[in-house]
Parts: C-alpha cells; structure tokens; sequence
C-alpha cells in the first residue's frame, strides 16, 4: 500500500538536516512539499524580506525540481489549507517544524486539533529545543551564562536520515515571481556557500565582529531566520577550536536562549520580564521617533544604521545595539516601538531574538545590560568606527568631513563645515538631544520606576 506525507514548510527552507523532511521521507513512498502563502504574515513583512522570502522559494522549487517534484503552494490561512490539502492527498502523516511565536503556536495547534496524530512537529531551528535545556528547577535559566554552559553539554537530539522519495509535482497556485533584487541569493546551496565563507574567516570574529565598515560578521541571520542553514549545521562547520570560532558559536546559544524564553514566556515581546520595569514614563515624542526612522537624528552613527535598515533591510549588529540604545535611553522612547520597527524592515526579522535583544538594551528582560548602561554613540562611533567609513556609506552628505569631525559634525568649525559642504539643520540635522542631559533624564525615568534612590 503507497503510503503518502506531508511536509510543510514555514521556516525551514532546506532539504539538508531538516528533520520534518527525513522524518517524511523516510517513513513513505510519496511526499509532498506543500508552503502556504499566509496574507496576514506577508503583509506584516516589509518589501525587503519578501523579496528574499521568494528567493528561497523559488530556490526550494527549483531544487525539488531536480527530483522530479514541485513546491505545492496555496495562499490563505495554514490552520485551514493544511487539513484541507492533507484530506485531498489521503495523507497519513503531515510534518512540519515548530516555531515558538504565539502567532505560531495557535496555528499549529489549529493544524493539530484538526489532524490529530497525524500532526507532527519537529525543533529543526534550534539546536536544542525549548525544555532540553533546564535549570534544576525545570525552567529556563534566566540568567544567559549559565543557560550557555548546559546548552554546550546538551547532546543534540538525533533526527532520522532522509530517504528516497517520490516527491509530488503538483505547483498548486504557484509562486509569485521575485521582485526586485533579494538581499542574498536565495536557497539552500547558496546559504552553504555563506556558511564555508564565513568559516574562513571565523578565527577572526573576535576582532572584526563590532566593526560595521569590514567584513567581521557571519550575515547568516536570515538564513537561520528563513531555516535555509540548521542551526546545528553551522555549529558543526563553524566549530569551537579557536576563540573566535567559539565566540561566534556562544552567539547560537544566545539565539537559543531567548527562543526558549519566548516559548515559556510567551508574552516576551509585549511585556517586560524585569519586573518593576514596566512603569517608566516613556516620552514617546511623535518628531524624535520620526527623527530616529528615518536617520535624521543628527548622531551620523545611528542615522546610518537607521538609513542602512531602510535601503537594505539589515543592519550591523553593533550598530543595532547603538541605535536602539539611543532610541530608549536617549529618546527615551518605549522599546517595543523599536522592537515593532526592526521586526518589520529586518530580512532577518525573528521574533524572540528582536523581542530578547530590546530587552537587553532597554534594561527590561533576563540577565539584561542594567539600566543605568547608556551607549554614548559618540564615543560607540568614534571606537568601532573610526576612520568613518561606515558612516560615509551612508550618510554620504557628511562624506568630505575629516575623521576627527565626522562622528559629531556639530563641534566642527563652521569653517570645517563649510569646507565639507555642510550647514547644520539644512544639509544635516543638528542633534535632536544632548546626550549628557537625555542621559540623567533616562536615567531618573528609570530610576523612579524602580523606586531606586539617587
């Protein structure tokens, strides 16, 4: 008897090391590759991650091809095209890997009142999934570093291997075809491709992953954010042996972290988990947010990282931590309208991850940076940025300023000004706050909603 699986794909756009894909293959004679197009996820994206959605898609398509089979899409809701699609079939099984998001989580549970046994979820975006790492207690840990040392020990699950299969030709309602040029080249193949690149060069992440004018960081955020690279993959490849190679390592750990405190504490991206911190009295100032969107600021740093996230979708992590420093503590604007910003423009956009990192910079989550740590970003430009190359990338009107003036074109001579071709408040903006003053503001915000005293 031919015996038929599903295997639904969401963020988990490989064959290679995808346990829902071995699982189906392994265990039937036909399997069909089926993705749905949610209306309500893509237009919560922005164009940038859409466009790169599709890459990998077609990538996906294009790869299944080769086995003589085809990427079944459907557009709609996935709570009821899934059952649907597995009843037309007869499928016996359907397969899918399970994120931690409430969005998430009620689908699959809407998926899985439906098809009962049937259903099964795997943690293939993890390296380890939500519960295998634990205190004694049988929570996650809520302090980062020893969550890391138990996560290293944890043995990784084993998954099946794939197997020979009849892969289903069906194209159902097709793709949309890609639009404008993606941020990467989509797919699994070229993912690989990022992964031994930055493999070379891994020895060197120490020192050149705070430096947003090199090469020093992996950008394999979004292939671990669309699932083009398992996560254990580029452990394994990526290795420990060296002291940036292990750095870069502990950063999966971060990632893992915060999934699982998304999964325990599902509310984390609405809701502080430092507890008190939810009474600051954001000023939430209309012009500043604006300022800070746009990359007008008048701090050069975090209006290129802003300007960089608007014209590509990504942003140097270093210079992420700079810009959404500034928007709390400076601004002092709420962080789940930074939070809320960078989810919706990011190609890599992951929830528990954006979620975790706000906190951290705000001050508001687990083991987060304390409160009274406010990133000067002169001083952060001046440091990771110092010849100003970054800043000239993308901010290209301050381009002819000389290095001494360029993180902080207001304290140059007007001369100097002049000469560059710059006049404050017409070509660029003048600093929307002193840092010294915003600073002690955010600081007693803080302070009285912790009833800490001075």
């Amino acid at each position: 008897m031919t015996t038929v699986a599903i295997v639904w794909f969401r963020r988990d756009l490989r064959l290679q090391d995808n346990p829902a894909w071995a699982a189906a293959t392994s265990g039937n004679d036909r399997v069909t590759a089926l993705y749905v197009l949610d209306p309500v996820l893509w237009h919560t994206a922005a164009s940038f991650r859409r466009t790169l959605l599709l890459a990998h898609l077609h990538a996906l398509d294009d790869r299944l091809r080769r086995d003589g089979g085809r990427l079944l899409v459907r557009r709609g809701s996935a709570a009821e095209i899934v059952p649907s699609v597995a009843r037309e079939l007869g499928a016996r099984e359907v397969h899918a890997n399970a994120d931690v998001t409430r969005f998430a989580r009620r689908r699959d549970q809407a998926v899985s009142e439906q098809l009962g046994p049937s259903f099964t979820s795997w943690w293939g975006n993890l390296v380890h999934p939500p519960g295998s790492v634990v205190t004694a207690s049988g929570r996650t840990a809520r302090v980062f570093t020893p969550f890391a040392r138990r996560w290293s020990a944890t043995m990784p699950a084993v998954w099946a291997e794939p197997a020979p299969a009849i892969v289903e030709a069906d194209p159902g309602q097709g793709l949309p075809p890609v639009d404008g040029l993606p941020f990467q080249s989509g797919g699994e193949e070229a993912a690989m491709d990022r992964l031994f690149s930055f493999a070379e060069r891994a020895d060197d992440y120490l020192a050149t992953r705070d430096l947003p004018a090199a090469a020093g960081t992996s950008i394999l955020s979004a292939d671990l954010r669309f699932g083009t690279l398992a996560p254990r993959t580029v452990v394994s490849v990526v290795g420990t042996a060296t002291d940036g190679r292990a750095a870069f390592v502990r950063q999966l750990a971060w990632r893992d972290w915060y999934a699982h405190l998304l999964w325990e504490v599902p509310t984390m991206a609405e809701t502080a988990l430092r507890p008190g911190m939810e009474g600051i009295a954001w000023q939430n100032d209309a012009g500043d947010i604006e300022a800070w969107k746009s990359g007008r600021t008048g701090y050069p740093i975090v209006d290129a990282g802003m300007r960089q996230l608007a014209s590509t979708g990504w942003m140097h992590n270093r210079v992420r931590m700079i810009a959404a420093s500034f928007l709390v503590k400076d601004l002092l604007v709420d962080w789940r309208i930074g939070e809320r910003w960078f989810r919706r423009l990011l190609v890599d956009a992951d929830i528990p991850q954006n979620a975790g990192n706000w906190q951290w910079v705000a001050g508001t989550g687990p083991d987060a940076a304390p409160y009274f740590r406010v990133f000067n970003p002169v001083v952060q430009s001046e440091k990771f940025d110092p010849g100003g190359h970054y800043i000239r990338r993308f901010v290209p009107e301050l381009d002819r300023l000389a290095p001494r003036w360029i993180h902080a074109p207001w304290t140059a001579p007007v001369s100097e000004l002049r000469a560059s071709g710059i006049t404050l408040g017409d070509t660029y903006p003048r600093p929307v706050v002193e840092h010294a003053s915003a600073r002690h503001r955010a600081l007693a915000a803080y302070r009285r909603a912790t009833h800490v005293e001075d």
